[in-house]
C-alpha cells in the first residue's frame, strides 16, 4: 500500500549524492546555521529534515486528495529531506543573499543561560523595557546590558546571541530562585529547560463542519488553486503557514497594519523589502487595516466574506476583544475554516507567558538551538492542519508552537550517525549559486526557496 512517506526522497531535485539525514543537514545549511553560536558547523540535536520533509509528505497527501475531489487532475506528490532542510533555513539564505550593504555579525555566543545551582533555563521578552529592568534588578552593568540588547533581540534573524561575557557570568553566580524572582518583578518570561521531552499534544486540532469545496477551472493544477486564504499574522510560524498554502496554489490576502508589516524594513534588505520578510511572504496581496479600530475590523470582514480560510497568530485574548472569534466570521462566510497558531494553546491558560520559539524548546525539552526550528515546524505543522480542514469540510484548525514541539519530540527516534560522504556548507551565499542546487531556488533579488512538493499530473 502507498503512503506518503513513499514520496519523501533524500535529495530530491538537489543534485548531489546525500546519503541520509546528517548529509543533508551538512550540505543544506543547517548545520551553518545552527552551528553560529559554536562558531562551526554543527548538528542539530534531532533528524530534523527527516521531521519536516514527513510532515510535508502528509500534508501533500492530503493536499491531493483534496485535489481530486475538487476536480483537479493531480496524480502524485513528492518531497525530500533536501527540500525541507532548504524551507527551514529559506530565511537565513533570503539574508545571506540579499546583496544590500548592511553586515551582519555571526560572532558565537548564546543562551540556554544556567544558574549557580545549575538549572538551565531561557529568558524572553519582546520589550527592551524589560530587559533593562530585569538586568538593573540583578545589578547588572549598565553598559553590558545596553550592548547585550541587539544581539538577543536579533537572534531569530541571526541564529547566534554573543552577549557581554558579563551577562551570563552574573547568571552563572546566583540562585534559579534570585534570577526567577528578578525576572517575575520585571516582567521577563523565564523558562526552565525541561529534562524530559513533552510529546503528549497532538500537532493540530481539526473541529467543525464546514460547506463543500469551491469548485476550480481544470487549468488550475495546484491543490488549493481558486481558494482564499486571508491571513493575519506576524513573524515565522504564522507567516510560514500562509506561504505553505501559496505554493500549494492558494490565493493569500496578508492583512497589515497601515504603513506596512514593520517587519518589511528590517535590513538586509532586497529590493524594498527586508530579505527574510520575502523568504514568508513573496507572492501574498497585501491589504492594510488598522485591526485595532472598528473600520478596520470591519474591512476584514468584508475580505472573509469572499475567503476559504482565515488564518491569525494574535495574542491570545485579542480574537474576543476585537470580535473577530470564529462565530464573527462565520456570521458573514458559513463554512470558513477558523485557524489560530498561537504559541501556547491552553497550556497556561487565559495569561500565558511570551509564547515564541526558545521559550516553547525549553518547556517542551527540544534539543536546544537558535534556528528558529519550532517556528518553521510550527507554520508547517499549521499549514497541516488547515489543509486537513478543507479535506474534511471542518471550520476549525487549531495548533501552537508547544503542538509542534510536542509532534517534533513524538517523531525524534535514536540517531544513526554515520560519515558524512558530501563537505559541509559553511557559506549559504556559495550554496545559493552552487548549480547543483539550481533546481530547488529562485534567483532574484535575494534567492528564495521554491516550493518544498513536486506533483505530477
Amino acid at each position: 500500500m502507498t503512503t506518503a512517506l513513499d514520496a519523501v526522497t533524500v535529495a530530491g531535485p538537489v543534485a548531489l549524492p546525500l546519503g541520509g539525514e546528517l548529509d543533508v543537514q551538512a550540505a543544506c545549511g543547517i548545520m551553518q546555521v545552527h552551528g553560529r553560536r559554536f562558531g562551526t558547523p554543527t548538528p542539530l540535536g534531532l533528524d530534523y529534515a527527516s521531521l519536516l520533509a514527513v510532515e510535508l509528505a502528509e500534508m501533500g497527501a492530503v493536499a491531493l486528495k483534496l485535489a481530486r475531489t475538487r476536480g483537479i487532475p493531480l496524480r502524485g506528490a513528492a518531497t525530500s529531506l533536501a527540500q525541507a532542510a532548504l524551507l527551514a533555513i529559506s530565511q537565513y539564505l533570503a539574508a545571506a543573499t540579499a546583496g544590500d550593504e548592511h553586515q551582519e555579525s555571526f560572532a558565537p555566543g548564546g543562551p540556554p543561560f544556567c544558574s549557580a545551582d545549575r538549572v538551565a533555563f531561557e529568558i524572553e521578552t519582546l520589550d527592551p523595557v524589560v530587559w533593562q529592568r530585569f538586568w538593573t534588578r540583578l545589578g547588572a552593568d549598565e553598559k553590558a546590558v545596553s550592548t547585550g540588547w541587539r544581539p538577543f533581540a536579533h537572534r531569530f534573524a541571526t541564529a547566534t546571541c554573543p552577549l557581554p561575557t558579563r551577562l551570563p557570568g552574573l547568571l552563572a553566580a546566583l540562585p534559579i530562585a534570585a534570577i526567577e524572582q528578578a525576572a517575575d518583578s520585571a516582567g521577563m518570561t523565564l523558562m526552565r529547560v525541561s529534562d524530559r521531552a513533552l510529546d503528549r499534544l497532538p500537532a493540530f486540532v481539526v473541529s467543525g463542519n464546514g460547506r463543500g469545496h469551491r469548485p476550480v477551472r481544470p487549468a488550475e493544477l495546484l491543490p488549493l488553486s481558486g481558494l482564499v486564504v486571508l491571513e493575519s499574522c506576524r513573524r515565522v510560524q504564522g507567516p510560514m503557514a500562509g506561504h505553505l498554502l501559496r505554493l500549494l496554489g492558494a490565493t493569500v490576502l496578508r492583512i497589515e497594519p497601515p504603513g506596512g508589516d514593520p517587519l518589511r524594513w528590517v535590513p538586509p534588505i532586497a529590493g524594498d523589502t527586508s530579505a527574510r520578510f520575502r523568504a514568508l511572504n513573496e507572492g501574498k496581496e497585501v491589504v492594510e487595516a488598522d485591526l485595532t479600530t472598528p473600520g478596520g475590523r470591519r474591512h476584514l470582514l468584508e475580505l472573509a466574506a469572499g475567503a476559504d480560510v482565515f488564518l491569525h497568530n494574535w495574542a491570545p485574548g485579542k480574537a474576543g476583544q476585537w470580535s473577530l472569534c470564529p462565530n464573527d466570521l462565520a456570521r458573514v462566510r458559513p463554512g470558513i475554516v477558523y485557524a489560530s497558531a498561537s504559541g501556547w494553546g491552553t497550556e497556561f491558560g487565559l495569561k500565558p507567558p511570551v509564547g515564541t520559539d526558545y521559550v516553547v524548546q525549553a518547556h517542551a525539552g527540544v534539543p536546544p538551538s537558535l534556528m528558529t526550528i519550532v517556528d518553521v515546524f510550527g507554520g508547517i505543522v499549521s499549514a497541516h492542519g488547515i489543509v486537513t480542514a478543507l479535506a474534511r469540510g471542518a471550520t476549525r484548525a487549531d495548533s501552537s508552537l508547544l503542538s509542534a514541539a510536542c509532534r517534533l519530540n513524538a517523531g525524534a527516534g535514536r540517531r544513526c550517525d554515520r560519515p558524512l560522504t558530501v563537505p559541509v556548507c559553511e557559506d549559504l551565499a556559495a550554496l545559493a549559486v552552487d548549480p547543483r542546487f539550481a533546481r530547488a531556488l529562485i534567483p532574484g533579488e535575494c534567492v528564495l526557496v521554491a516550493s518544498p512538493w513536486e506533483f505530477t499530473v
